[in-house]
């Protein structure tokens, strides 16, 4: 039987097409440096249990956290933590630690009690270098400087935020030019996990 080009052309581009179809496809790597990775893997050891905290240093007090602190380290995955910061019967307030190929991001989510987002939320930081084992830090981003500039709190911009994570201590901390605010908590003693913050279910942590 005497083949056409036509022919030939059509059965060698089925054959690529069958040989594709069988090839493995494999995502793009998602980088890390150890430092970000134990940093990580340091607060994942965690998951699933909740501490107290109390505030150890604020240049400003506010009542806002004069109740009860606890931080949860509630869901984990390879590449996120959520972290919700119950302050009394407030739980507007969720950490989120995720790998991002390029360093960690640290963003705040707040919400309204009926889980809508505030009007002020997911703003945070990046890390710009190795950082520690047991300490990061996250300068506000641009989408954040934007954010407080427009809610009227351009003070804001500097922020820059902090976690460190010791064998029995945790600490949130946030620091600009003339303003402090930290909290540790005791991770040597685990308490009652609290329900799940504004706008989560209970169904889905861990």
């Amino acid at each position: 039987m005497k083949l056409t080009t036509l022919s030939v052309l059509f059965i060698s581009l089925s054959l690529c097409v069958s040989a594709s179809a069988g090839a493995v496809v494999k995502p793009a790597p998602l980088v890390s440096i150890p430092t970000h990775d134990n940093f990580f893997n340091s607060i994942a050891k965690h998951c699933g249990k909740a501490f107290e905290g109390k505030v150890v240093f604020d240049n400003d007090p506010s009542p806002a956290f004069d109740d009860k602190l606890v931080m949860h380290v509630r869901k984990c995955s390879e590449e996120q933590l959520q972290i919700p910061f119950h302050v009394g019967p407030d739980s507007s307030r969720t950490w989120i630690i995720t790998k991002t190929g390029s360093g960690l991001s640290l963003k705040h989510d707040h919400r309204h009690n009926d889980g809508s987002d505030d009007s002020l939320t997911m703003y945070g930081g990046h890390t710009v270098d190795a950082g520690y084992n047991q300490v990061q830090s996250f300068p506000a981003d641009q989408y954040s400087k934007e954010l407080f500039t427009q809610s009227g709190i351009p003070q804001s911009n500097g922020n820059t935020w902090q976690m460190f994570i010791y064998e029995e201590k945790f600490t949130y901390r946030m620091v600009r030019e003339g303003r402090e605010f930290r909290v540790d908590f005791d991770l040597s003693k685990p308490i009652e996990t609290p329900t799940a913050p504004w706008g989560y279910s209970d169904e889905n942590s861990q």
